[in-house]
């Protein structure tokens, strides 16, 4: 497997290639032939990849372009590292630990799998908190699968 990443605005956020490349390889779960690149980009590169690809106007996390090649995972991946800062501020997570998130994320696509239907989106769920948990990170969606709080009407001074 060649993995390559490129970091080419020099973004300080970006942690090294070798910690990148270990998330990748971990996603993959096991040797398999192919070439992966993953790109970190500004918002406006972001921006103009989803244009052009998804005709869509807004710069997203995580792009993945899988690139099918027979039993070969072969593919790039796009991630924004301003938006997932933005992101990991809002939803009170380490910034590493949502970045780790998104590349597993991404390889996951480019492994085949999606999030289009409600049963595809659990497993894939299920797989990240497995495989973002075993890089040494929270469980990406346990907020989600939190149970919500209800409210409840307290009476005060309430006659006994």
């Amino acid at each position: 497997m060649q993995i390559a990443v490129q970091n080419p605005g020099r973004s300080r956020r970006v942690p090294p290639a070798a910690t990148v490349v270990r998330w990748v390889k971990h996603a993959l779960e096991r040797s398999i032939p192919g070439a992966i690149t993953v790109r970190f980009v500004s918002r406006p590169e972001a921006i103009a990849l989803n244009r052009q690809f998804r005709a869509r106007d807004y710069a997203p996390n995580v792009l993945s372009f899988p690139y099918p090649e027979g039993r070969k995972v072969s593919g790039d991946i796009a991630v924004c590292p301003a938006i997932v800062a933005a992101e990991a501020l809002t939803q009170g997570k380490a910034f590493e630990a949502h970045l780790a998130h998104l590349v597993v994320h991404g390889v996951l696509h480019l492994r085949g799998l999606d999030h289009v239907e409600p049963r595809e989106a659990a497993r894939m769920e299920r797989l990240e908190s497995k495989l973002v948990t075993a890089l040494g990170h929270g469980d990406p969606w346990a907020s989600e699968r939190a149970p919500r709080a209800t409210m409840r009407t307290v009476r005060l001074n309430a006659p006994a």
